[in-house]
């Protein structure tokens, strides 16, 4: 097991919840990152995810290395494609889309990532990623092509992370994607939380410290905020 997996295990174990800040590195400049790297030392962020459906930036390295340089906590990339991998960054969540059935999203993507990550020494985490019904079409669904699950259907949505954990995933991964009008239903974070036994983790149109409050209560073991720290830095004030 590696490093920071193995805190991730050990966190549930424990039942301390853990908190990622999603950063777009496509909405980020390096000249304009201080007021950004005070927030986020003053949250109570535990890791910082780094990515986005799409990146057509060429400063991924560059906006790590400041970030990491003046805070101390693990960056996992959170990629869209292969083209946003950085050995900068310390571990990446190696997503496979399981609620789509784009095969790009399956395999290919992830076939065509092995020699770029064997140049790295990145923790990669083998993450289920299954994007759940949020009321607004979000940015995976335009950008893989792929339809989300359906929000009322819980059961289905457990099969999906069950055959995730079955197949060999480390983590699963419920996303409402960014900018969701709703966020994942607490009722179905429960009832995949009590029938995996590996973390899981909840995202996407989480807009208050209530609603973080309700996805841990429901069962999730890290909750990532994006777009809402994203549209306001004194979020966690």
């Amino acid at each position: 097991m590696t490093k920071i997996y193995q805190q991730i295990v050990f966190s549930k174990s424990k039942g301390e919840k853990l908190l990622a800040i999603l950063l777009d590195p496509d909405k980020l400049a390096v000249e304009n990152l201080s007021n950004l790297i005070k927030k986020i030392n003053q949250s109570p962020a535990t890791h910082i995810f780094v990515g986005g459906s799409s990146f057509v930036g060429t400063n991924l390295d560059e906006l790590i290395t400041e970030l990491k340089s003046k805070i101390n906590l693990p960056f996992l990339l959170f990629p869209g494609n292969p083209s946003q991998i950085s050995n900068k960054a310390d571990g990446i969540l190696f997503l496979t889309l399981l609620s789509g059935r784009n095969p790009d999203y399956l395999i290919e993507h992830q076939v065509n990532a092995v020699p770029i990550l064997n140049k790295t020494n990145l923790e990669v985490i083998s993450t289920g990623y299954i994007l759940i019904e949020s009321g607004a079409e979000t940015a995976v669904e335009r950008v893989s092509k792929t339809k989300p699950l359906d929000r009322n259907n819980c059961q289905y949505a457990l099969q999906t992370a069950q055959a995730g954990e079955f197949i060999g995933n480390k983590l699963i991964y419920l996303e409402a994607g960014s900018g969701a009008k709703l966020s994942v239903p607490n009722e179905m974070i429960t009832l995949v939380a009590q029938n995996i036994s590996i973390p899981l983790i909840v995202g996407g149109g989480i807009r208050s410290k209530q609603e973080i409050e309700n996805a841990y209560n429901a069962g999730a073991d890290l909750v990532v905020i994006g777009t809402a720290f994203e549209n306001d830095l004194n979020f966690f004030n």
